[in-house]
């Protein structure tokens, strides 16, 4: 309401007093970030008890198997995902092949990249397409870099204006896909993607992204853009990364698809922080709930 109307509004003046009181009367208090719990307490004079986001159990890592399985189901519509060249595209897609009794990673396959969005003004997706415009350049100058398959997924007002920019770049050796994808069917492509970049800024600077939650439940590394809070959630270097700019953004994405999948330096890197998030993952929603607020009803 704050971001809407002028700081004097009666409207505003009279729902923050609402907000202020009832704050106060309460028993007990619930919020996100511990940035949010000082807030609250020095501006509001509001205790409140910080219960982060956690995952739900849908959101998990998979296996090889699992993968392929996606890639085949997903190229059925969009045949990015597929091997043009295979005439059984159950046994080979993009990304693996079946070989015997087993199926493995191809060392030929592009990198695939994941975002989710809400095109709208507080998420700058013009960040990520000069990110990305920066690897396609550097793509035709090192030849150590991967073709790139960009699934950008989400509803929002400003889509049609970046699919018509991201559409005017005719890039050659990045592909950008935008699904709406099946509740179901969103976990399985988060935890089948190689990096996940988040664009979300928050305008409280008190809240962090759910999306950013999900991935890591997912076994996904992420590239965040950095605001206030957001190192309660993403340690960079650690579990993932922050960026203030495309300059940044590019730099990490470059340097994570960098002779990809081959590049073991790098991939000791994705297996440190994969060890992070399997260290995140073993408090999932309810377990959260449980431990920090259920005692509050009892």
């Amino acid at each position: 309401m704050a971001l809407s109307l002028k700081t004097g509004h009666p409207v505003l003046k009279l729902c923050k007093q609402i907000e202020k009181w009832f704050g106060q009367a309460a028993d007990y208090n619930i919020c996100v970030t511990y940035a949010m719990k000082e807030d609250l307490l020095e501006n509001w004079n509001i205790k409140a008890t910080v219960l982060y986001d956690r995952p739900p159990q849908i959101f998990h890592p998979i296996t090889v198997e699992e993968r392929h399985n996606w890639f085949v189901k997903i190229g059925d519509k969009y045949h990015e995902f597929r091997d043009k060249f295979a005439e059984n595209h159950t046994l080979k897609t993009a990304f693996t092949e079946v070989i015997g009794d087993s199926i493995t990673f191809r060392n030929d396959r592009p990198g695939l990249l994941f975002s989710s969005t809400s095109w709208t003004p507080d998420e700058d997706f013009g960040v990520l397409i000069e990110a990305l415009h920066v690897y396609e350049s550097t793509y035709n100058i090192t030849k150590k870099l991967p073709k790139l398959i960009c699934v950008i997924t989400g509803k929002g007002p400003l889509r049609d204006y970046y699919i018509e920019q991201i559409n005017s770049y005719n890039w050659e050796h990045i592909c950008i896909i935008t699904p709406w994808l099946e509740a179901a069917d969103y976990p399985t492509m988060v935890a089948s993607a190689d990096l996940g970049v988040c664009l979300h800024t928050s305008s409280s600077g008190l809240d962090l992204p759910m999306k950013v939650v999900d991935m890591f439940g997912a076994g996904l590394p992420v590239s965040a853009f950095e605001f206030k809070c957001l190192n309660e959630l993403v340690q960079n270097g650690v579990n993932g990364y922050t960026f203030k700019s495309s300059a940044e953004l590019s730099r990490q994405i470059i340097g994570w698809f960098k002779s990809f999948p081959n590049n073991k330096e790098q991939n000791k890197i994705a297996e440190r922080m994969k060890s992070q998030l399997t260290k995140f993952q073993e408090s999932r929603w309810d377990e959260n709930w449980n431990l920090r607020v259920k005692k509050l009803f009892e």
